[in-house]
């Protein structure tokens, strides 16, 4: 299930009306779609997810804010000017040798906006939704990610009342890292579990 497989998803009824809203709008010339696709790209890939890798990096790097985070995540998420609508009840699961940790929302697409900004198509599609639930494992080769037999995957599923972020396991070698730069080994998709974090020296931070 790559994220290529998951854009060429079914449309849900609301996405249909948006594109055709978006469509008219377009052909009178009340819109631009370069700037719009502009405001998505911010939002989708940089302002929100950017927010997320700071929270774990900060967990990475200061005991007590792990704590913090673990006991009172909206709090400790808040402290750091992170919160507002769709970040109210925030709840971190934290990545272990033992335990790898998912994030779906099955009724529709629960998201923490406030520290992944707007949810990928993928994560809204009926496939991933339904998939993530009933095969774990197999979702996650998807995305290429292998993980040990013996390791558990527990799937948590977000609400409109509480909503989850992974905090991935710290990545070997990154001893040392100030706290940008280990927020650039943080992926969104290590935060929402279909991914891990990047690698030091792995070229793609």
């Amino acid at each position: 299930m790559s994220s290529t497989d998951h854009d060429h998803s079914e449309l849900g009824e609301m996405d249909l009306r948006v594109r055709a809203l978006e469509t008219v709008l377009t052909q009178k010339g009340y819109i631009d779609p370069a700037a719009l696709d502009a405001i998505i790209d911010t939002y989708q890939t940089r302002v929100g997810p950017r927010n997320g890798a700071r929270v774990v990096a900060r967990a990475w790097s200061d005991p007590a804010y792990r704590e913090w985070l673990f006991t009172d995540a909206t709090a400790a998420i808040a402290s750091l000017g992170y919160q507002g609508r769709q970040g109210e009840h925030m709840v971190v699961v934290e990545n272990t040798p033992e335990r790898h940790n998912m994030v779906v929302c099955t009724l529709c697409s629960c998201y923490p906006w406030p520290v992944l900004g707007l949810p990928p198509t993928w994560y809204k599609s009926a496939p991933y939704r339904s998939r993530v639930v009933k095969d774990p494992r197999g979702v996650l080769a998807e995305f290429g990610v292998a993980l040990p037999e013996a390791m558990e995957i527990r799937v948590w599923d977000s609400t409109a009342e509480v909503r989850y972020l992974v905090l991935p396991r710290r990545p070997e070698g990154s001893e040392g890292f100030d706290e940008d730069a280990l927020a650039r080994l943080v992926t969104r998709d290590s935060m929402i579990g279909t991914g891990l974090a990047l690698r030091p020296g792995s070229g793609l931070s």
